[in-house]
């Protein structure tokens, strides 16, 4: 890992279903809850580190289960509004591990962080020539007109794939589960085809009515 970049072993927790942070990438929150408004101020105040991860299946209403993972991100900015809530901006380090929640007095939850798994977040990403760039971009196309996603095709062609393979797998409408599945994936070409396949299943899905494979 980067000798300029220290994370917490203990990392404050802000779940969000449908909501995952690839590293580099920027998050837009909305942050009006009293104990996450809590979290941000203890964020600000320290190392402006924030893990956003995504609930499972089980636990309560007020202490859902977790994803085993989530993405590490550093606030960049934030703007306090006049009736009291943070509208701000992460940006994405890298993944984590749950090695364990932690017993805490604050209001919200607490993880032992392992960063370990995710070391190759923090190196820069080399695309394979095996992939097949044209093919993607067209899925994306069909895919973008199915669901309404309006781009910049011109500025997305031109982009390194990397970005554009996260930048999708935050803002496509997929479920949880697949959401968890493009973070989780080993390596971006993995993210790549895990996304290729979800969104070749949305288009059969539309053509026929009937489902597909799922990842």
């Amino acid at each position: 890992m980067s000798e300029s970049l220290i994370l917490p072993s203990a990392i404050k927790l802000f779940p969000i279903r449908g909501c995952i942070l690839p590293p580099g990438e920027h998050l837009p929150l909305n942050v009006f809850e009293p104990r996450y408004l809590n979290m941000v101020d203890d964020a600000l105040a320290s190392d402006g580190i924030i893990g956003v991860i995504q609930p499972a299946t089980g636990g309560t209403p007020e202490k859902p289960a977790l994803q085993p993972v989530g993405g590490a991100g550093r606030i960049v900015s934030h703007q306090e509004t006049a009736d009291g809530r943070y509208l701000m901006v992460l940006e994405g380090l890298t993944r984590f591990a749950v090695e364990a929640e932690l017993e805490q007095q604050t209001p919200y939850r607490v993880a032992q962080a392992d960063y370990r798994p995710f070391t190759q977040d923090l190196v820069e990403v080399h695309m394979p020539p095996a992939i097949d760039v044209q093919g993607l971009i067209e899925r994306l196309r069909a895919y973008f007109d199915l669901v309404g996603i309006e781009t910049d095709w011109p500025a997305l062609e031109k982009a390194p794939l990397s970005l554009v393979i996260n930048k999708t797998a935050m803002a496509a409408p997929f479920d949880a589960e697949s959401k968890q599945r493009l973070l989780e994936a080993s390596s971006i070409p993995h993210r790549a085809e895990i996304l290729d396949r979800l969104m070749q299943n949305s288009l059969d899905e539309a053509a026929s009515g009937s489902r597909g494979w799922t990842p």
